[in-house]
């Protein structure tokens, strides 16, 4: 929840997470007419108002509610969940294109929806988040892929040299429904809620026809799995199944007799241990069978540092040099697939189409791309990456005036770096990082 909850929101979900912690065992009986509470509703809409987006299938946004009376419009959402005559509408299905090239599937819910899921999300979280393990980092307060990272960063650095690079096959598409459901059951025992939630697994899927540009409902391969990503519970639920296989480690002996330790972030997770790696990966090719998930096999296997490195959450993992204690280390930096990322993204904004703009809204636009990208990318060692990307926006942004203001040349003498930097353009390799990693 990015938006700090009304007093009495706050002292609900405070109760209910001290309630959870101090009794592993207990069961929630009475949830469901918490999701319709006004400040519940009220700051659920604040929430989803603040995230923006899109509007779902029924075309409704934000200032259509706020125009029709954002009082009255909860209200009526707030009696059809009370009186349980709420139905979820289908998900608007979009595409983002990944790195690789290939496409990743989006569910965009109704407002209506959105809502009304994290009404449910806020009662929800509170329990759960008191029974995730510590080596779950996604999607949960005061944790990052930052933490996620120095986590694998102490590991390796304690001996846990052996690390199995595991990826699994659509794992949000594929998580089992009946299972997921006994996980939340463990918990839950209200019957509405537990409705409630079935009912957002069962959301139906809209998306646009290529060839006709008309909207068309899109059957599901298996209407018995997969929660979309998109809809604000979505993260929760796809958390509390992953905690199956990281308790498993752990109760199963797993962990103990391997000496091999998990590190999960929503779902990409790496083992590291010391010289256990391949019986590991076994025990964790069975335990996935066991929860009817897929190991992709193509992109799961065996790295040891620091002969070798892997890729996690956008950074490298492996042999880097410290220029503080001037010698290699086993640390983070910024990945190579993420650095081109960033250089195609800058090669598209100079490209020649755009030299009608003006000179300082063009180096705007580099500005914020380039202090978003460092933002994330500031952990360990970063210097060689941050030269690579100034050098690159350098020449692109010479190239781009040179063409705005019909000048030959490669730009150099007419614009040096000292006048992209009186210009106003960010300089990476200014910035004063210490290593962290």
């Amino acid at each position: 929840m990015g938006l700090r909850p009304p007093e009495t929101v706050q002292k609900l979900r405070q109760a209910l997470h001290v309630k959870a912690k101090g009794s592993p065992s207990q069961k929630f009986h009475s949830l469901y007419d918490k999701v319709y509470r006004a400040d519940v509703l009220r700051h659920a809409y604040r929430q989803c108002r603040l995230n923006d987006g899109t509007p779902g299938v029924d075309g409704q946004s934000f200032a259509d509610i706020e125009e029709y009376g954002l009082e009255r419009w909860l209200d009526e959402l707030a009696r059809e969940l009370r009186s349980k005559t709420y139905q979820p509408q289908p998900v608007r299905r979009v595409y983002i294109p990944k790195a690789d090239g290939k496409q990743r599937p989006l569910g965009i819910p109704t407002v209506r929806d959105r809502v009304a899921q994290t009404a449910a999300l806020l009662i929800l979280e509170p329990i759960f988040e008191a029974d995730l393990p510590a080596e779950q980092y996604a999607y949960r307060p005061q944790r990052s892929a930052w933490d996620a990272l120095r986590h694998i960063h102490g590991l390796v650095n304690t001996g846990h040299t052996e690390v199995v690079d595991a990826d699994l096959k659509g794992y949000f598409d594929t998580i089992p429904h009946v299972e997921l459901m006994r996980s939340v059951s463990r918990r839950v025992s209200d019957g509405s809620m537990l409705r409630l939630i079935k009912m957002r697994l069962g959301m139906p899927v809209q998306e646009r026809d290529p060839r006709s540009g008309k909207r068309r409902m899109v059957p599901k391969d298996d209407e018995h799995r997969g929660t979309p990503q998109g809809p604000p519970i979505s993260p929760l639920m796809s958390n509390l199944y992953m905690r199956r296989f990281v308790l498993g480690g752990k109760l199963g002996g797993h962990e103990a007799r391997l000496d091999a330790h998990i590190v999960n972030y929503a779902d990409d997770f790496v083992i590291c241990g010391k010289g256990t790696a391949p019986k590991a990966m076994t025990v964790m090719r069975e335990m996935m069978a066991q929860l009817k998930l897929t190991v992709n096999e193509a992109k799961t296997c065996v790295r040891k540092l620091p002969a070798g490195s892997f890729d996690f959450l956008g950074y490298t993992v492996g042999r880097v040099y410290s220029w503080k204690s001037r010698r290699l280390i086993l640390g983070t930096r910024p990945s190579r697939k993420k650095v081109r990322s960033v250089c195609t993204k800058i090669r598209e904004i100079t490209a020649a189409r755009w030299t009608w703009m003006d000179e300082q809204d063009q180096i705007n636009r580099l500005n914020q791309v380039l202090t978003g990208w460092s933002n994330y990318f500031r952990l360990g060692v970063v210097d060689r990456a941050y030269r690579a990307v100034d050098s690159q926006v350098h020449a692109r942004l010479r190239r781009w005036l040179c063409k705005k203001h019909k000048v030959s040349g490669s730009g150099c003498r007419r614009f040096p770096d000292d006048r992209l930097m009186a210009m106003g353009l960010v300089r990476l390799s200014r910035f004063s990082r210490a290593s962290r990693g």
